[in-house]
């Protein structure tokens, strides 16, 4: 069986990667760097901070439109296309393997793809010719159920597939606007720190590792850089699909604030 390769990135604001905002010139250098990386998958399964459904839904639709889930921004930001299919086969396939694994979920044929999914897809693929398939977030928010996703996904039997879990190491609204502050920043750091610490680090048995990340909120300055979690779950997502310590790590400042990225391959 072959393991799929799994990414996770921290997405930016809204859609301002694509209208140029120089504060996201390291995060579109960093997407198109690990797109060149990586071997071009046959088929991407995103899991997007931006939709949680009861049960876990996952796109069945086989030409998804675009969801514009953000607000204020100029009209070009409503112009975005990403027209890449759908993979209905993938999402059938998916929802057989969470109920292998006893985990509920349900097809959703009308939902089209976020921009936790099309912003960054832009970047790293802007050629839109890979299928996707999105899965959603439990409103739970519980990272063990999401850690429990990511197992059963890493059994999917699929050729050469790409697993991206899209948030934000750091999701702080209120802090977003603050570029120079020293609390704010060190609040930012010292949770950084420990996050790619917890990652990379090879010394971990994996227990530890998933422990750690299950007790996520009792880091240092956890709940300043996430007051909730969605944005980071998707990470828990990932490590279930990969269950090792990821092989690189990419840190860098998006939006004026420390954040990082996991490739597994």
């Amino acid at each position: 069986m072959q393991y799929p390769k799994v990414f996770f990135l921290s997405h930016g604001g809204g859609p301002l990667p694509l209208l140029g905002d120089p504060s996201h010139t390291d995060m579109v250098e960093c997407l198109q760097v690990v797109a060149a990386k990586i071997k071009k998958p046959s088929a991407i399964l995103m899991i997007s901070a931006h939709w949680e459904a009861q049960p876990i839904s996952i796109t069945a639709h086989s030409s998804p439109p675009l969801i514009y889930d953000y607000y204020g921004f100029p009209e070009q930001a409503y112009q975005l296309t990403y027209p890449c299919a759908g993979q209905p086969q993938l999402a059938n396939l998916v929802q057989q393997t969470l109920r292998t694994h006893n985990i509920d979920s349900k097809l959703d044929s009308h939902r089209g793809f976020d921009h936790g999914m099309f912003v960054p897809l832009k970047i790293m693929y802007p050629q839109a010719d890979i299928p996707c398939v999105q899965i959603s977030l439990h409103p739970s928010l519980d990272p063990l159920l999401h850690i429990e996703v990511g197992k059963a996904l890493q059994s999917i039997d699929y050729d050469n597939l790409l697993i991206i879990g899209s948030g934000f190491t750091f999701h702080n609204m209120r802090a977003f606007g603050v570029t120079q502050s020293n609390d704010i920043n060190l609040q930012n750091q010292v949770f950084e720190n420990w996050l790619v610490n917890t990652i990379t680090d090879q010394t971990l048995t994996e227990q530890q590792r998933e422990q750690q990340l299950l007790a996520w909120y009792k880091a240092p300055a956890a709940r300043f850089n996430h007051p909730t979690e969605e944005h980071l779950l998707p990470l828990h997502v990932c490590y279930g699909a990969a269950m090792r310590a990821s092989s690189e790590v990419f840190e860098l400042n998006i939006a004026n604030k420390r954040a990082s990225m996991y490739l597994w391959q």
